[in-house]
């Protein structure tokens, strides 16, 4: 048995931190390269236990740990609510987490969500309470441990730095874990490290390498332990072009042992494909897999845990997140492979909007977003087809919200744009995933609105007016009367009925100080002329009459008028007709 470096997951709310935090490990700009500085796919960066003694051997003898394991394998996770199952992919192969809060914003609604993750995945965590140089009066001191520069700081700050970890404290008690910042914690297995730290300073990071190399040691056991000869398992995460090898996965490996030779399953647009490795390369210790810049050595083996890019025939095909197996037996792993992709992909016939994404976990975690506002008809991997717009086409005369397509972080050719323009069909575009959410949710409030007019245009117009005493100009052919209108909208050719349901007339047309209107709102008094109308006969004044919306009209109008009791008086006295 030989033991493996932990997995370490890093989670949280958008904007938090979370990639500064591991370039501030690293020394490196990840994060800059983001699509909105935000992570879109999971990454990995190996951090050598020589490093974390370099930095922070003074530390360990104050805590007596003695390292032994190999480093830190960091997962670097999209942190927005739109990311779940990109997170629990995270939280699934993790050993150890790493959730970061802002220390000024404090919990979030997207931390909450990491937070029962975690729960449910029951990896143990430790909280790095992020950007303590933006509290007030902060004197910065770069690369010192956390009770160094805590000394350090004025009263007030301490004080001010204090209320801010209890707030975290408070709020994890309230989602039921006991925590506690790092130097008042009497026993670590009982309660969550909240450790203050600056991923722009540097300040807190000794405390953080070392307490999860110390945690993940002391409290994972034997789990670290792993069979060299067991077949790997992983997960791709991005296809690249590697100058002079052709198509690279860059892969997770996250249990057992893989190498030049071995045969390896993964998911292709076309279905499970075998193929076989040519060549392996890893980045150096402290880079980050996703970066282009850097140089890759090439290795005759790798054991879990790890990152790695793979050459092998065939790779330009592979769909980014499918799981990569080390093959023994090729059906079962084939089959293994087509339930994988099975969880992640929608085929329905019924109504639903269209996604396509670049990857499955992009998919995932896009799929996961809509669920919960519009079902899905079809979710798949690739770029969008005329077929696809086709479909919404046929769904948009079935239900104008749901014939849109999503396309997250794929390439929208010039021909389909031409084409979906001409069917009519909304295409929500964007590398930022939770921006589809907000796009979509702004698109449908002002399609609601547009119904919302379309439907009154057709249909008659809820009303109640009275007939001011004194006012009548004419008695018929048409009457014309002076009327306050009580609620709703009054139009002309509304037929008017009295409070028994009783037909009285309609409106022929509507003036206010001798200038015709084409609507008469809530508090207007204007003339009506009222033909089929008799004054003294059929409207009298004083009566409160109504427009006489049919039954039908008034159930489709339900969620579009806003004033529901008028609408309900309506009903009440068409029903009793």
């Amino acid at each position: 048995m030989q033991m493996r470096s932990p997995i370490v997951s890093v989670l949280g709310h958008v904007d938090h931190g979370k990639t500064s935090l591991l370039d501030k490990i690293r020394g490196t700009s990840v994060a800059a390269g983001e699509p909105g500085m935000i992570t879109q796919h999971v990454g990995a960066s190996f951090v050598p236990i020589e490093v974390i003694d370099k930095r922070c051997g003074e530390l360990a003898k104050k805590y007596k740990f003695k390292l032994t394991i190999p480093g830190l394998l960091f997962i670097d996770t999209p942190g927005h609510e739109a990311f779940t199952n990109l997170r629990k992919r995270g939280g699934s192969i993790a050993d150890l987490a790493v959730l970061v809060i802002d220390i000024i914003q404090g919990v979030q609604p997207q931390t909450i969500e990491a937070i029962q993750i975690l729960k449910t995945y029951k990896t143990p965590f430790v909280v790095a309470a992020n950007k303590i140089d933006l509290l007030n009066g902060w004197i910065p001191n770069p690369e010192a441990c956390f009770q160094t520069t805590y000394s350090a700081q004025r009263e007030f700050v301490q004080q001010e730095l204090d209320n801010k970890v209890y707030e975290i404290v408070r709020r994890l008690g309230e989602l039921g874990f006991n925590s506690e910042r790092l130097d008042r914690v009497p026993d670590m297995s009982k309660q969550v490290l909240i450790i203050p730290v600056s991923a722009k300073t540097g300040e807190g990071f000794q405390d953080l390498l070392l307490l999860l190399a110390g945690l993940a040691q002391k409290f994972m056991g034997t789990v670290l332990d792993i069979d060299i000869e067991k077949p790997a398992l992983g997960n791709v995460l991005e296809v690249k072009e590697l100058t002079g090898i052709g198509a690279t996965i860059d892969a997770i490996i996250y249990e057992g042992k893989i190498e030049p030779g071995d045969k390896i399953a993964v998911a292709t647009h076309d279905g499970p494909m075998i193929t076989k490795v040519r060549a392996i390369f890893q980045p150096a210790p402290m880079e980050e897999i996703r970066d282009p810049r850097k140089k890759f050595k090439s290795v005759d083996k790798v054991y879990a845990a790890a990152g790695v890019k793979i050459a092998a025939p065939g790779l330009e095909r592979v769909i980014p997140g499918s799981p990569l197996i080390v093959v023994k037996d090729a059906e079962k792993a084939k089959r293994e492979i087509e339930k994988e992709i099975e969880k992640v992909t929608i085929d329905k016939k019924s109504v639903g909007v269209i996604v396509k994404t670049d990857a499955l976990g992009s998919l995932e975690a896009v799929t996961h977003l809509l669920g919960g506002m519009c079902p899905i008809r079809k979710a798949n991997v690739g770029l969008i087809t005329r077929k696809d717009l086709a479909e919404a086409d046929s769904v948009r005369h079935q239900d104008r919200y749901c014939g849109v397509v999503f396309a997250f972080n794929v390439k929208i050719p010039n021909e389909i744009t031409i084409e979906a323009n001409n069917l009519g069909i909304k295409i929500f575009h964007s590398n930022v995933i939770y921006r589809l959410n907000e796009e979509y949710e702004k698109w449908k409030k002002e399609e609601q609105k547009k119904e919302k007019l379309e439907m009154l245009v057709k249909y008659i117009y809820p009303a109640k007016i009275v007939i001011i005493p004194g006012y009548v100009f004419r008695i018929n052919k048409p009457a014309i009367v002076g009327v306050e209108v009580l609620g709703g909208i009054l139009k002309p050719d509304t037929p008017l009925m009295d409070e028994n349901g009783k037909h009285v007339g309609e409106v022929q047309s509507i003036q206010e100080n001798n200038r015709s209107l084409d609507k008469a709102e809530k508090g207007a008094k204007v003339a009506l002329a009222i033909k089929s109308a008799t004054v003294g006969r059929d409207i009298f004044e004083q009566q409160v009459l109504f427009s006489a919306v049919p039954v039908e009209q008034i159930y489709k109008l339900q969620d579009k008028f806003e004033d529901k009791r008028l609408l309900e008086e309506i009903k009440k006295i068409m029903e009793r007709r």
